[in-house]
């Protein structure tokens, strides 16, 4: 049994060792020249990686600035830490209230 798994492993080494370098790896004797680009399998030249950096963050910043704008504007809504009366205390909620009042008495 060991002896046809030796065999079947001795079958498959040359074509493994045949795809060396296929993507993008290289022995310490490969006399290819070297590219510019960074790591294993991100295929990026250095250029490509800048660009790329400054897009996401770019990017990054304009969501955090809209999320935190949402947030702000959540918080004059309603308040997540509410007074001792809870949401009643509110002017927005007192307005609203006040607003419905008018609406209801041009109704009647």
């Amino acid at each position: 049994m060991a002896q046809a798994i030796a065999e079947q492993a001795a079958r498959w080494r040359p074509r493994l060792n045949s795809h060396a370098g296929q993507f993008g790896e290289r022995s310490m004797s490969d006399s290819r020249e070297r590219d510019d680009r960074f790591g294993p399998g991100t295929y990026l030249t250095p250029e490509e990686a800048k660009e790329f950096h400054r897009i996401f963050v770019t990017s990054f910043l304009i969501f955090t600035v809209i999320a935190i704008v949402a947030h702000f504007l959540a918080w004059q809504w309603r308040p997540w830490l509410p007074g001792a009366n809870g949401y009643a205390d509110h002017a927005m909620i007192q307005g609203a209230q006040h607003l419905a009042s008018i609406t209801t008495s041009m109704f009647a």
